[in-house]
């Protein structure tokens, strides 16, 4: 379903609900769209289940969004095609260091969970997670599922200053924060990766698969972490 939202944007809705082929299959549209080198497409952004295409009203009117999406979105590849599939790239991996100097939550989390700081990290760095979306800042990706046994809610009191390269859990949902923000997510890590920066943007895209790998804190260093 295409719809109009606002003066400058349409929101595409490939389902009502959550399910694991969506990922992939907004993330093979947004290549479909972004291969149209349209003029006034000026962004897109992919949710669990949506798609918010937002455009220039000055370059074009809107029945031409609309018809142009309705042409694209009619030949784009949909559950069970092979395209979408083949959408992925490579499993993205990670590295963080884990430990209670990086990660001030990691041993409350254990705690609540009734498992050792070293079964906590096991356990998220056991799971291959999908990208279902971009947002809350620039680069950060939803990720899931985390294995029930270490999901926890996330805190009451949001921190005012959470780190760059933080790795946090909220709920079945894990993410690492690509720039210093607010948050209240459970930080269990850093990762020295950069997720985000102005000429490459986003490392991370819906449809994407990352595994967490669990390094030194030599290794974080060396490979550009701070502390």
């Amino acid at each position: 379903m295409i719809s109009a939202v606002s003066e400058d944007s349409f929101l595409i809705t490939l389902s009502d609900t959550v399910s694991e082929d969506l990922p992939a299959r907004l993330g093979s549209l947004c290549d479909c769209i972004e291969g149209q080198n349209w003029p006034w497409l000026t962004d897109l952004v992919p949710s669990y289940t949506t798609l918010l295409v937002v455009y220039d009203p000055l370059q074009v009117d809107f029945r031409q969004v609309e018809a142009a999406l309705k042409t694209v979105v009619s030949k784009a590849p949909t559950a069970g095609n092979e395209t979408t599939d083949s959408h992925r790239r490579e499993v993205i991996r990670i590295p963080v260091y884990y430990s209670p100097e990086s990660g001030p939550d990691l041993e409350s989390l254990a705690a609540a969970c009734e498992l050792s700081v070293d079964e906590v990290i096991r356990r998220h760095t056991a799971e291959t997670y999908q990208v279902y979306a971009i947002g809350f800042a620039p680069g950060f990706g939803f990720m899931g599922q985390v294995d029930p046994s270490i999901a926890h809610p996330r805190k009451e009191t949001p921190r005012s200053h959470v780190p760059a390269g933080s790795v946090g859990i909220a709920n079945r949902q894990t993410a690492v924060y690509p720039v210093a923000s607010p948050g209240g997510w459970q930080l269990i890590g850093l990762s020295p990766l950069r997720l985000f920066d102005s000429e490459k943007l986003s490392l991370l895209r819906a449809g994407d698969r990352v595994r967490f790998l669990a390094i030194t804190r030599d290794e974080y260093l060396e490979q550009g972490g701070a502390l």
